[in-house]
């Protein structure tokens, strides 16, 4: 994992948000994949850091998270 600064992204990827999310405004994330990185970010923060993850990391954890 790694932690991307916005200034330092270049291209804006194309974000969506969790289908978990609610519309009340609670805890929300949205996602942006593409061939070399999943990147998270908080829906409500923009601007804030982005969490990158390569393919394989972002499977193993998505593999885990339904075992759960």
């Amino acid at each position: 994992m790694n932690t991307e600064e916005p200034a330092v992204r270049g291209a804006e990827p194309t974000w969506f948000k969790s289908s978990y999310s609610g519309g009340a405004g609670g805890e929300c994330v949205e996602v942006a994949a593409d061939r070399c990185a999943v990147r998270v970010r908080d829906s409500k923060d923009k601007a804030g850091p982005v969490l990158s993850f390569s393919p394989e990391e972002w499977t193993a954890f998505v593999e885990f998270a339904a075992r759960a």
